[in-house]
């Protein structure tokens, strides 16, 4: 009695598994419209260069003919930032060398004092520190990079988790290859990027199936993105089929027990 109801429920769980493994083979594959063997130019969105924020880290370099000069500036200073990535290497309390962007928009540089860089691209704040350093120094040469450039994947990827990023000028692609890409379990359709502008969050969506993608006004990532990839029809099915498990384990101890309670 008790072995039949066994195989059978785990009969249905392969036949489940195997159902929901064929719904959604032909969904796995990026760019479907793509046609193959032919070289093609998709448009791609122009990008934009990204504006400084409350809470960013910027690294500034100074150089000057006597570096001795600009040592004050260029001395590195760490600000911790907790449980995040940097590239593919966890660093659940990292140390990111730079300035402090405060709440205001300002970061204060030695001789320099402070400085409004909030609203402005690196490019505009190279030179307006430039500028501000021409009075003590001569010829300067300045550098401006973020480096907490923070974005967030979530959801049906390899590896989720706060990232932070070398480069400003990364796609959400890039933001997916560098999560280890989606499961087999990631809905590739709808793919969700949250975006906080002006205190209000904003909402894209991408269709990884379709070359559309490339045009989105959100496929360049800003700082503080957020990807989150749902999961698709097989993951509840998954989730389903382990539940079942459970419950059939259950049953027949259940029924175990109640063969025993009989003979005894």
């Amino acid at each position: 009695m008790i072995l039949p109801f066994v195989k059978r429920n785990i009969l249905l769980v392969i036949l489940s598994a195997s159902f929901c493994s064929c719904a959604n083979y032909k969904k796995i594959a990026y760019f479907r419209d793509l046609q193959n063997n032919t070289q093609q130019t998709i448009p791609e969105i122009a990008y934009k260069e990204l504006k400084i924020q409350a809470d960013d880290i910027l690294s500034i370099t100074i150089q000057t003919i006597d570096p001795v000069n600009a040592t004050s500036i260029n001395q590195i200073t760490t600000t911790p930032v907790a449980g995040v990535s940097l590239g593919t290497a966890n660093l659940p309390n990292a140390q990111v060398a730079g300035f402090l962007v405060d709440k205001d928009g300002n970061i204060e540089l030695p001789m320099l004092g402070k400085l409004k860089l909030a609203g402005l691209t690196t490019i505009e704040a190279r030179e307006l520190i430039r500028t501000k350093a021409s009075f003590f120094y001569k010829d300067p040469s300045v550098q401006v990079r973020f480096t907490n450039f923070k974005i967030t994947v979530l959801g049906e990827v390899a590896k989720p988790a706060p990232y932070i990023l070398p480069n400003e000028k990364i796609s959400v692609l890039d933001a997916l290859g560098l999560a280890g890409d989606l499961t087999i379990y990631g809905k590739r359709e709808n793919v969700m990027l949250i975006r906080e502008n002006n205190g209000k969050k904003e909402i894209y969506r991408f269709n990884l199936n379709s070359s559309s993608t490339f045009n989105s006004p959100a496929f360049y990532l800003q700082q503080n993105d957020i990807i989150y990839v749902e999961g698709n029809k097989a993951k509840a099915a998954t989730l389903n089929t382990a539940r079942s498990q459970t419950y059939a384990l259950i049953a027949s101890l259940a029924s175990v027990f109640a063969i025993l309670i009989t003979r005894f």
